[in-house]
């Protein structure tokens, strides 16, 4: 995996800050706003986040999940899950009911302990007589997988084979109904599907280097979309990576770029969603830049015999 990205401070920037309910509320009335006319339009126009929901869903999850503390991927899904499938005014009406449960002294669980926020947020619209089955069997998916009980290591277990078909439009329908069949293993953490590595090749010209100890942290943001074979989704552009790399080898980097304008960093490593800094994050292995890789090519080619 390649990505070529730009200097993060000729991008757009995006607010790290999380988003509350009453910044979403006002981003709901915001599209409301929309001409009847320009409407479908700008549906069709809107780019597909990270969960394959689309923005306004994700950022009002994510203001969700900060009132209720919940800071991990699992849960944040499940409230983003919520969101798309029972619309912002069900969701906000939840959190309300939720926080309300709370101050008078919130729900404890069978063993006695108290449940959290989140869990109390859950609690409510898994029970809720208001939520038909349907939308808790998409919001809560089941635990299980039809192959799990072939057991593991066996033919069963492989995945299928799809049929050749035609070139798919890829719009958000199509994001909505292809996510609860991927998710379900995610959510579960499902032994198939397992990642054993992980690369990512990051390359371009960072902004500000902000130092932290012994690491290094670069923001850069992607700039254009490549060349991608034919039948695939556009991915979306803007899409920011915060990159994590070693004191030491940064520095070599650093000196090399700054005496040439039109020299690009060369970032290897390994690549994570990561709610905690609203994007990819890039754990480096290696650093360098074009022209120092060229000229230790050169110098080995002078030296080999």
């Amino acid at each position: 995996m390649i990505h070529d990205i730009t200097n993060a401070a000729t991008a757009e920037e995006h607010d790290l800050t999380p988003a509350t309910s009453a910044a979403t509320e006002a981003a709901g009335a915001g599209a409301t706003a929309t001409p009847q006319g320009e409407a479908a339009e700008a549906e069709a126009r809107r780019p597909v986040s990270y969960g394959f929901v689309p923005p306004d869903v994700w950022a009002l999850a994510r203001g969700i999940a900060a009132v209720l503390g919940e800071t991990m991927p699992p849960p944040i899904r499940l409230i983003t899950r919520t969101v798309d499938r029972l619309g912002p005014d069900r969701a906000r009406a939840f959190l309300g009911q939720a926080l309300t449960i709370e101050a008078q002294g919130g729900l404890t669980l069978p063993d006695g302990h108290r449940r959290t926020p989140g869990g109390v947020f859950f609690y409510l619209v898994r029970t809720s007589d208001e939520v038909n089955r349907e939308d808790k069997a998409y919001i809560f998916p089941k635990a299980g997988h039809p192959t799990r009980a072939a057991g593991r290591g066996t033919a069963a277990s492989a995945p299928p084979v799809p049929a050749a078909s035609a070139l798919v439009a890829w719009t958000d329908d199509t994001y909505r109904a292809l996510a609860p069949q991927l998710q379900q293993d995610i959510l579960q953490q499902d032994i198939l599907g397992r990642l054993t590595t992980v690369k990512i090749t990051v390359i371009g010209r960072p902004g500000a280097a902000v130092e932290q100890g012994q690491t290094v942290v670069l923001a850069l943001v992607s700039a254009k979309v490549p060349d991608l074979p034919k039948g695939l989704p556009e991915p979306p552009v803007g899409t920011r990576y915060t990159v994590f790399v070693a004191r030491k080898p940064w520095t070599k980097v650093a000196e090399a770029l700054a005496a040439d304008p039109a020299d690009a960093a060369i970032i290897e490593g390994y690549a994570a969603l990561d709610t905690r800094v609203e994007g990819i994050a890039v754990y480096a292995t290696s650093a360098t830049t074009k022209r120092l890789q060229a000229a230790k090519r050169a110098t080995t080619a002078t030296v080999a015999p």
